[in-house]
Order: structure tokens, then C-alpha cells, then sequence
């Protein structure tokens, strides 16, 4: 199924696809003999991310005593990454096993509408821990609306994006790129989508500034405040830095995967493949890092894993 070029008198006319449309995506180049390598590397990738993401959202809901604000966060993330990294790399080790590169219409849409909810939340969740920080009194009601206002932008933000998919016809089924995205989808239109680009490129800017301005302010305010209480008390300033660490950390991982798509693309001369892994960093090194860094910082959620565990193998024996 492709487009179909009519040449008439230097007029070329392109007739749009119509549905069932089937896209191929382009993704990796894989030389012979290497796809099962690849689909190990990207499964263990997974495999790690489940696990440590899985483990801390079971541990944060079954543990009445990490039902605090902190690690009711925490485990928002911990959803949040499981759903980037099961938007992409899934389909990416079936490409990697079996060389298969199509992807139905509907698969498509629902694979990009979940990669830019994951970039939109994952953002939006970093920025209610940065407010969850702030030396204020976050009663359960103002947590609870913290943590929808959170997501409820991010699907909002991305359900509008998507909305202006309506009635754009389709003239090409190649995406060339890994997973399937708004702009990927959107570049094989038969006509120019200015108002999409115009919306996606806004919205991008205004959700990474505004959360910025709420971290920075947040931090500024913490630090300050810890600093002036502390100066007689190290301990102060130490738990003050020490519950900083983990949220920035975890942000500027993020931060850093998202600039490196953008600075891959200025560079021609990089290989293809090259740039396309650059493009799916987000989605591996985030979600796999963050419940170890988590896990590192926080003694109580480190203390209740290892006393789940604990209790697991007493039952087995």
C-alpha cells in the first residue's frame, strides 16, 4: 500500500491511503546474525526495568508505612516509566527476533499516544515531587490532587496533540524512526499540518519551562531555608541535600536522554542507527536507573524491600 502518483500535464496528483493502512517502520539497521543479540540486550533492559519499577510500586502499595507523600510519588513514576518502556521496547525485540517491520494503524496511534503521555507525565510527576518537597503541610487531599493534576495534564496535553490527527489524510506508510510519534505519523500527511506543528512545539516548550520554574523555584526555597535553619546543624543541611539529590538526579537523567535526541539530529555525518538509539534513550536509561537510584537514597524503601524479602524466604523454608 503506498502512494499513488498521477502525472497529468506536469500536474501530480497524490491519492491518500485509505484505510486498513498498514505502516512499515524503518527502525534499526540489523546486520546478519545480530538480531538475537539485540533482542537479548533490549529484553534484559526490560527485564530490569520491570523488575526494579514492579518492585517498587508493589513495595510502596503494599507497605502501609511508605504511604507518605514522598513515596506515593515515587510509585507514580514508577508507573509512569513502566509505561514508556512498554510503549517501545516490546515491539522493538519483536522487530529484533522476528525482522518484522509492520504496524497496523490503530497499534501505531495507541504506541505514540503512549510515548508522548510518558514524555508529557514523567515531567509533570517530577515537577508535584519537586512541590511535595517544598516545606509545606501536604495533607493525603492535596497529595491525591497533586498526583491527577499530574497525569490529567499530560493525557490532556497528548489527547488534544492527537486530536488534530483527525481528518489528515495519509499520502506514505514508511515512518522512519523506531517507534511511531506524533511527528513521524504526521510527516507522511499529503498536505502541510501547521496547526499540529505549531501546538506540539508550544506545548513541549511551555510543560519543559514551566516545570523547570517549578523545580528551580522549589529547590531554591528548600535550600535557602535549610541553610539559614542549618547553620549550626549540619545534620539539617545534609537531609535537606540528600532529599534534593535523588528527585534532580532523576530529572537531569531525563533532561540529559531528551537533549541528546535533539543534539543527534544536528549532526549528518552520525550513522543512522547511531541516532535512532539516541532517540530511544529516554525510554531505556530513565526507567531502568530510576528505582535503583530511589532505592539507593531512601532507607525506608530499601529497609521494607529487603524485609519483604526476607519474609518471602521464611515462608518458602
Amino acid at each position: 500500500m503506498g502512494t499513488v502518483l498521477l502525472q497529468m500535464e506536469n500536474i501530480t496528483v497524490v491519492t491518500p491511503l485509505k484505510q486498513p493502512i498498514v505502516f512499515e517502520l524503518e527502525s534499526f539497521h540489523v546486520p546478519p546474525g545480530y538480531g538475537s543479540l539485540l533482542f537479548i540486550l533490549a529484553l534484559l533492559n526490560y527485564m530490569v526495568t520491570l523488575l526494579g519499577n514492579g518492585t517498587v510500586a508493589s513495595i510502596i502499595i503494599i507497605d502501609k508505612n511508605l504511604h507518605r507523600p514522598m513515596y506515593v510519588m515515587v510509585c507514580n513514576l514508577a508507573v509512569c516509566d513502566l509505561l514508556g518502556s512498554t510503549a517501545v521496547l516490546p515491539r522493538l525485540m519483536f522487530y529484533f527476533l522476528t525482522g518484522q517491520k509492520k504496524i497496523a494503524y490503530i497499534p501505531a496511534i495507541a504506541q505514540a499516544f503512549s510515548v508522548h503521555t510518558y514524555g508529557v507525565a514523567v515531567q509533570t510527576i517530577l515537577g508535584a515531587m519537586a512541590y511535595d518537597r517544598y516545606p509545606t503541610i501536604m495533607t493525603s487531599a492535596r497529595l491525591h490532587l497533586c498526583c491527577a493534576l499530574a497525569w490529567f495534564t499530560a493525557l490532556l496535553c497528548i489527547s488534544v496533540l492527537f486530536a488534530l490527527h483527525m481528518n489528515v489524510s495519509l499520502c506514505g506508510n514508511t515512518i522512519k524512526h523506531v517507534y511511531c510519534s506524533n511527528r513521524s505519523i504526521l510527516s507522511l500527511a499529503c498536505s502541510p499540518t501547521t496547526i499540529n506543528n505549531i501546538y506540539g512545539l508550544s506545548m513541549s516548550w511551555v510543560v519543559s519551562t514551566g516545570i523547570f520554574l517549578i523545580i528551580a523555584f522549589s529547590y531554591f526555597r528548600i535550600l535557602n531555608a535549610s541553610v539559614k535553619q542549618g547553620r549550626g546543624d549540619s545534620i539539617i543541611r545534609s537531609k535537606a541535600f540528600q532529599t534534593c539529590a535523588s528527585h534532580l538526579v532523576v530529572y537531569v537523567l531525563y533532561e540529559i536522554a531528551s537533549v541528546v535526541i535533539i543534539l543527534s539530529l544536528r549532526f549528518p555525518s552520525v550513522s543512522q542507527n547511531i541516532k535512532k538509539f539516541f532517540s530511544i534513550l529516554f525510554v531505556i536509561i530513565p526507567p531502568a536507573v530510576n528505582p535503583i537510584i530511589y532505592g539507593l537514597v531512601s532507607k525506608d524503601l530499601r529497609a521494607s524491600i529487603i524485609r519483604c524479602f526476607n519474609v518471602q524466604v521464611h515462608h518458602k523454608k
